[in-house]
């Protein structure tokens, strides 16, 4: 009687089809840099007492000081885009679904700063978001990987 092994997934030679194998380079080093972004964003956020001078930054919109409501969507901005990075490089189901989430959200809240904001607030200058451009291919990288991602 032949007995079946726990790892026998990971010792078949011929289980080539990774999910994560569908991401191009850039989107696997971004992955990582948005891994590394969600966790200091949640140090940040831990700490957030003992820190006296910090400039947070995405997308446009800036803050001082993470206990602060810009503060707080910088984080929640970050630690989304962590938890995306996590699903995308441990190939869960729901990875590319939250990535086009994230895609259309942060082409969104480019549009809104670089649109928007510069004609309500004074102290604010219009700015090209050059983060479009890197944000438009991947949204369309991911919807083009759905289907597939979902079949492995």
């Amino acid at each position: 009687m032949e007995e079946i092994s726990a790892f026998e997934e990971f010792e078949k030679k011929d289980n080539l089809a990774r999910r994560r194998s569908l991401l191009p380079i850039w989107i696997k080093i971004f992955t990582w840099l948005f891994l590394i972004g969600g966790a200091v964003a949640i140090g940040i956020l831990i700490c957030g007492f003992f820190l006296t001078n910090i400039n947070l930054e995405i997308y446009g919109i800036q803050a001082s000081h993470p206990y602060t409501l810009t503060g707080f969507l910088i984080s929640i901005l970050l630690i989304y885009k962590g938890t995306v990075a996590y699903g995308l490089w441990f190939e869960q189901k729901w990875a590319p679904q939250a990535a086009i989430i994230d895609g259309i959200m942060g082409i969104a809240i480019c549009i809104i700063m670089m649109i928007i904001i510069p004609f309500t607030h004074s102290n604010i200058n219009f700015t090209i978001r050059l983060e479009l451009i890197p944000l438009y291919f991947y949204l369309q990288k991911m919807q083009k990987i759905k289907p597939i991602w979902k079949n492995i």
